[in-house]
């Protein structure tokens, strides 16, 4: 929409992993550096990890651009697969023409021998990259440990890059895995951008696109895309994407921290009809846009599920909330005679529940198709922020009590959270004090519905309206038709990759949960 107004070329922020826009950060630089001595060097085994959102995949695309001609190289994007889909996927990539007969993997593996045999004779080189890896299998694993030992005397025939989220090096560190991880000798741990490289980042994928130079992000604005994005690519992209679109519409070439400040609205839903949060100063500190839900699919229905599995324990009186703000932020550290802000299981679970009837009114849901129920999941501090629901976390520390070790949080805020204490009085927390306390499992109060089918290629509707809707508001390619194209299916699998489901492109109980967290009201 903007591309002409602006004189751009393309999206200077798209979300796809185009080489042509690697930023070469310091971390970015070094990852490639790693990447190239690792494989020109034969050293056999390269791991690169780095968080969501950091730029992983365009690093891989920008490394084999830079490989020379002798070294062929095969990518392996889908790391749901098998020991012998593996080979298979190898050989088409280096286009290994195999016996059709042929459906041991003793012939793909002698097959490719042959194939790298023949180019290290040739002065070649070859290179096997997998994105995502931290989702392969122990078996599939083991399986590339044994293509490593596809091996002259003196040198190492095939160079294997494994690039994947921080969980892979967990994985590696199994005692199962033992011999693979003490193969790997190159190794690096992509971080986000720092504070400095923000401006630079904005301008160097701007001159991309084709800016002429009259385009400009303040330094105000700059800093605000840090606050939100703590540096990671993906989220600078998002809200650089938006701010471009408001200033198009206000006619102006200077992007500003207010227009930054509504972009970031934009993405996370706009709060400021909230009187909760109209006041705040505007500096929000964000870690990450989204977080990793893993959640417990609803397979039965009426209330007894709710009762017995997923629901507060009977005999537990929910606790009202009080709808006032107490102005008074809580300080841990001091002895301070305040309600107490920890909650025990039973107490937590109910005011959820209160929570839940007083955002969407009490008995406005049809019991006999929608099912409350609590869901639980366990994910770091760094992905806290983006809830759109209340939710409660499980504490680490020392609370007063080790019976009450729940924080029940009605909303984030610019500078922290919104909590339940026990009087059922709202009260305003630090990110520090969240951060402080912070114990991974994490649980919220999800409507179940009897929707019937999961949505598949094929599907149209409403339903599927809004899926599209929820995900392309969070940065996801979709276009809102209303039907389950392969282009929906794609990035549904991309999210679910994102998010560590189980990525097979339908949406089922888990991803519908999942974008529950993320749908505006």
């Amino acid at each position: 929409m903007y591309y002409s107004y602006f004189g751009f070329k393309e999206s200077p922020f798209n979300l796809t992993p185009d080489p042509r826009y690697l930023f070469l950060s310091l971390y970015h630089k070094e990852a490639l550096d790693h990447l190239l001595y690792g494989v020109n060097e034969r050293k056999g085994f390269v791991t690169i990890t780095g968080g969501i959102g950091t730029g992983k995949t365009t690093l891989c695309r920008a490394f084999l651009s830079r490989l020379n001609a002798s070294t062929r190289s095969a990518l392996v994007f889908n790391s749901f697969i098998s020991d012998r889909e593996l080979l298979v996927a190898i050989n088409q990539e280096f286009g290994i023409e195999t016996d059709p007969s042929s459906k041991s993997k003793k012939d793909y593996i002698d097959a490719l021998n042959n194939f790298l045999l023949s180019t290290f004779s040739n002065g070649g080189n070859a290179v096997i990259l997998i994105d995502e890896a931290q989702n392969l299998s122990h078996k599939v694993l083991e399986q590339i440990r044994m293509l490593s030992n596809l091996e002259t005397e003196k040198e190492k025939l095939i160079q294997i890059v494994l690039v994947g989220q921080p969980e892979l090096n967990k994985v590696l560190s199994t005692n199962s895995l033992k011999q693979l991880d003490e193969r790997i000798t190159v190794r690096y741990h992509l971080k986000p951008l720092d504070h400095k490289d923000i401006q630079a980042y904005v301008a160097h994928r701007l001159v991309v696109a084709g800016s002429r130079g009259d385009l400009a992000f303040t330094r105000n604005a700059c800093e605000k895309i840090y606050a939100y994005s703590r540096g990671n690519p993906r989220r600078i992209n998002a809200v650089c994407d938006r701010a471009l679109l408001i200033a198009y519409i206000k006619e102006s070439h200077n992007i500003t921290k207010q227009m930054i400040g509504k972009a970031i609205r934009d993405i996370r839903g706009d709060l400021k009809a909230d009187p909760l949060v109209s006041g705040s100063s505007g500096k929000k500190i964000r870690s990450v846009i989204l977080l990793i839900l893993i959640v417990i699919a609803a397979a039965l229905a009426g209330w007894n599920f709710r009762d017995a599995i997923l629901g507060p324990p009977s005999g537990v009186e929910k606790t009202a909330v009080v709808k006032t703000m107490n102005s008074l932020s809580v300080n841990h550290e001091s002895g301070d005679k305040t309600p107490e802000l920890f909650l025990d299981g039973k107490k937590s679970a109910s005011t959820l529940y209160d929570l839940f009837d007083t955002i969407n009114g009490e008995g406005s849901y049809d019991s006999n198709q929608i099912h409350l129920g609590l869901v639980e999941l366990n994910i770091g501090p760094e992905y806290y922020v983006m809830f759109k629901k209340p939710f409660r976390v499980k504490v680490a520390g020392s609370p007063s009590s080790p019976a009450r070790n729940y924080l029940v949080i009605r909303k984030t805020t610019d500078d922290g959270a919104i909590t339940i204490d026990a009087e059922g009085n709202e009260r305003q927390v630090m990110t520090s004090f969240i951060l402080d306390h912070w114990g991974r499992s994490v649980s919220w109060i999800y409507p179940f519905k009897d929707i019937g089918n999961p949505l598949v290629e094929g599907v149209r509707g409403p339903d599927v309206t809004n899926i599209q809707k929820i995900l392309s508001e969070i940065g996801y390619l979709v276009n809102t038709t209303g039907i389950y194209d392969k282009s929906t299916s794609a990035e549904v699998t991309r999210f679910q990759r994102d998010f560590g489901l189980l990525a097979d492109g339908v949406v089922g109980p888990r991803t519908r949960a999942l974008l529950y967290q993320f749908e505006g009201k």
